[in-house]
This record gives structure tokens, sequence and C-alpha cells, in this order.
């Protein structure tokens, strides 16, 4: 799980951690060759009347990659993934799971880098190997733009895991600092434990935010900041995790803290304490013994496989993004700024285009969660979306045939079917928007079998001419 920090000037955000250390020294601040400091960058940007939230930062604290590539952190310790399922003591499983929850956060690049801002009904698809010669699958899609959303899905068949979440990074501006103030959830399931067969044993997971110090004087640093919670409903389990900035004068960098107890009874039986990215260790409260919960210091994360780039379309991130990454790499920061401005503008014009034609935008891959009292989706409203398709969860065989279907993941696998236009609908007067530049989708319906769509053959990602279309949600087959 990682987190953007897009705009920094726009006000908006949740939680926060209040104090503003003085940043002097820490494990991993960097100096760019060409950074000095971003002041300067953004300066130059400024002209009387400017519109503070489009200033943009400058490429060289950029992280070559997307934000849907970079959330795939959160399972690349398949150490820590994989063993869950096998637990059978329901508090040892809830350690387990908090234990998979922080392997990953020490993953990320040196200094302060922010991941490239998705942008709309883009998709990452990307799988593990493992060593028992099982695999892991990931699916994931940009669903909305303003305000950013990227959803997730992952799935261990073999291993009983499947994770669904939506990504919802609102950005916030506090002096010397920029914070990614994190909304949005995600689900774990072990799928062969709990009361419900179909759901599995469900937990809910937060994150941390997390803060670019030092972004206009001194050197630059990064923290994970605040309370993130794991819980299990079913088994009345909560983790309380403390992610600690550091004070002016007193703490530590990268320091966390927190307890394992029982929400309804109000029992500790953990305390947790350590580095996120080095040593956590976790202590019972009964026996008063400490043990390693996990060592990020000498771990080794795994990262996944894509597809080749040539098999990859033109939506898909790392084909998408190519040209934007290469220069970045090269440390080019005048064309990384260029090709970066040439899809930014290209969203635009594309948004414009459907507000124009009445188009409605749909994602390709997920729906909209339907929650509420008795909906399918009960308890899991916060992930506003979610993968839009039936997978199996006790046939595994039967499950990566029904995964590899929702969109290319091996390869040479290719796309299906073709993008399509949904229909025109006719806007109402009392229809709200949804920010992506045409009516709420929740008030339309979607495509049926029997609408004819127009099927469309996409332009490539270079060329300048408006998009003939956005992707759109795929006609339901019969």
């Amino acid at each position: 799980m990682s987190a953007d920090w897009g705009s920094f000037f726009n006000m908006s955000g949740n939680r926060s951690s209040t104090d503003e250390p003085n940043v002097t020294g820490g494990d991993d601040e960097v100096v760019e060759p060409d950074q000095g400091n971003v002041l300067s960058h953004i300066i130059s940007q400024l002209r009387p009347g400017a519109d503070l939230s489009k200033v943009v930062l400058p490429t060289f604290i950029l992280e070559p990659r997307s934000m849907l590539e970079r959330i795939t952190n959160f399972m690349a310790h398949p150490e820590t993934l994989l063993p869950m399922s096998t637990v059978d003591d329901p508090l040892e499983r809830f350690v387990s799971v908090v234990k998979f929850y922080l392997s990953g956060w020490h993953i990320k690049p040196p200094g302060v880098k922010k991941p490239l801002n998705p942008i709309l009904g883009e998709t990452f698809t990307c799988h593990w190997d493992y060593p028992d010669g099982t695999r892991g699958y990931y699916i994931a899609e940009q669903t909305s733009h303003h305000p950013p959303k990227s959803s997730y899905f992952f799935m261990a068949p073999e291993h009983h895991i499947r994770i669904d979440g939506t990504l919802k990074p609102r950005s916030k501006f506090l002096g010397n600092s920029a914070a990614s103030m994190m909304e949005g959830i995600a689900i774990l399931r072990i799928l062969n434990r709990g009361e419900d067969k179909e759901k599995g044993e469900r937990y809910i997971v937060t994150q941390p935010n997390m803060y670019a110090r030092g972004i206009l004087f001194g050197k630059m640093k990064y923290e994970l900041g605040d309370h993130s919670y794991v819980r299990c409903p079913e088994h009345n389990l909560v983790a309380d995790i403390e992610f600690k900035t550091k004070g002016y004068f007193s703490g530590t960098y990268n320091a966390i803290g927190g307890t394992i107890k029982n929400e309804k009874t109000g029992e500790v039986y953990y305390e947790l304490s350590g580095l996120w990215n080095g040593e956590m260790h976790i202590k019972n409260v009964q026996t008063h013994k400490k043990d390693l919960l996990f060592n990020a210091t000498s771990a080794k994360h795994t990262p996944p496989q894509a597809r080749p780039i040539e098999q990859q379309g033109e939506r898909e991130s790392q084909r998408l993004w190519q040209s934007t990454v290469k220069a970045i790499i090269e440390r080019n920061h005048e064309v990384a700024t260029d090709e970066k401005t040439k899809i930014e503008d290209r969203q635009r014009r594309e948004a414009a285009k459907r507000a124009d034609e009445g188009v409605e935008w749909h994602p390709r891959l997920f729906r909209r969660v339907q929650g509420g009292p008795h909906g399918p989706d009960e308890g899991e409203e916060d992930l506003d979306w979610i993968i839009n398709a039936h997978v199996d969860p006790h046939n595994p065989e039967e499950s990566i045939k029904q995964i590899l279907s929702i969109a290319p993941i091996l390869e040479g696998q290719t796309e299906s079917t073709q993008f399509q236009i949904p229909p025109h609908k006719q806007k109402h007067a009392d229809a709200s928007p949804d920010h992506n530049g045409a009516g709420s989708s929740s008030s339309q319906p979607a495509p049926s079998a029997t609408e004819p769509l127009e099927e469309v053959q996409r332009k490539d990602t270079r060329s300048s001419d408006v998009d003939t279309f956005v992707n759109a949600q795929e006609k339901t087959k019969a």
C-alpha cells in the first residue's frame, strides 16, 4: 500500500500529524544531484492570480512507476502472506495478518519519491510465482480521477487468500511538509476460515498517512504517521497501530507502537513496537515475552511479474508511462515533464469530450459496491468499487480461470474484447456529477446485453489527437 502527494496545495484531508519536525538527519535522506530544493521550482510557476492547485512538482521526486503498480508492495512478501490461512488459532491467525500488514512498508525508493498519478481508466496487472508452484494474481484500475481512487484485486487461490481495496489519497500542504492523507480500506479475506463460506473470514485494513518533510527548505525526508487499524469483526479483534513521526526535540524516525486487543471486552493481548523499516517486535502482555515479529532490515521482497510492454494495451501502466519513466530514469527532467504533460493534457481533453457528448464513464474491470442492509457487499461500502466478476472462493482451478478471463495477466494473454462506447444518456437536472466528466453512474443503468454498443479502435497513446474513447464498461456477455 502506498500513497501519492499529487497536488499538495489541495488543503483537504483527514487524520494528520500535527507536529512539523525539523528534519536534520535520518537513514534515508537523499539529496538529488539536481535537487537543491523544491521552492525555486514552485516559485518559477507562480504568476499573478495563479491557481496553486495547478502547481506541478518537479519530476526529480517522481518514482518511475504508477501508483497502480506501487500498491503491489503490499503483497511483496509471500513468506508473510501465504502462511496466514494455515494458522488454526484465531488470535494467532490475527497476529499473522498483522505481521503481513507491517511487512511491506519498508519497500520504497531511496529518499522522497511519489508515484505517477494514474489516469482515469488506467489499468495494471501482474502476478507472482511462488516457490510451491502456485501463483498470486493482481488486477488494478483507476476508477476515479477527481477525487483519485485506485481500486485493486489480489488473489492467491490455492492459499485461500483474497484482497480487495480502494486507495483514496487526499493531499494536504503543511508548510514545509506535504502530506497524503489516506482514506479508503482494504479487505483481506481468508477464504477457508470464517462463518460466511462465501466471503470467508474478513480483515478490514486502513493505512497510515504519508509525509514528505523539508520540501521547501532543508533536506527532504519521508515519514509515515498517525494511526492505522487491522480489524477482524468476526472475532472482535483489532490492532491499533501508531506510525510515529519524529517530534522537534525527541523521538526517532520510523517508529511504530500499538496493541492487539479484544474490541468487545477491551482485553489487551499483545503490544507492538519497533521500526517499520527495521526490527518490529510483539510482546505477550500476560507472559511479558517479547519476540521478533518481522525484520525489515534483512527482508527481501518479491517484485511481481508483468507482461512484456509490447503485449500490453495502450492504457496499461507500464506502456502508458513508458516514455516518462525512461526520461525519469535517465534524469532527463525536461523530457519527463513533457511526456507526463502530454498524458495529463490528453486526459483533460477526453473528459471535456465526454461531457460535450453526454457519454457516461464506467470502469472496465470494477463495479460499484452494492452495500447497505442485506446488500451483497454489506459492510464493504468504503471500498467504493470491487472487481466486476464472480471468483469461486473454494475451487482454485476454477477461480484461476475466472481471474484470467477478467483481464490479461500472464505473458501471451491478449485483450479478448474491443473497448466500447457506452450509450449516451439524457442528463437529469438532479443527477449529481461524479467529477469524471459525466453524471453519476449510480443514477444510470449500465449497458445491458441487448443494448447495441459501437466498437471503436483505440488511437495510440502517443497520438496528439483527442482519443475517440476512454475505457468504459465492456458489454455483458449473454
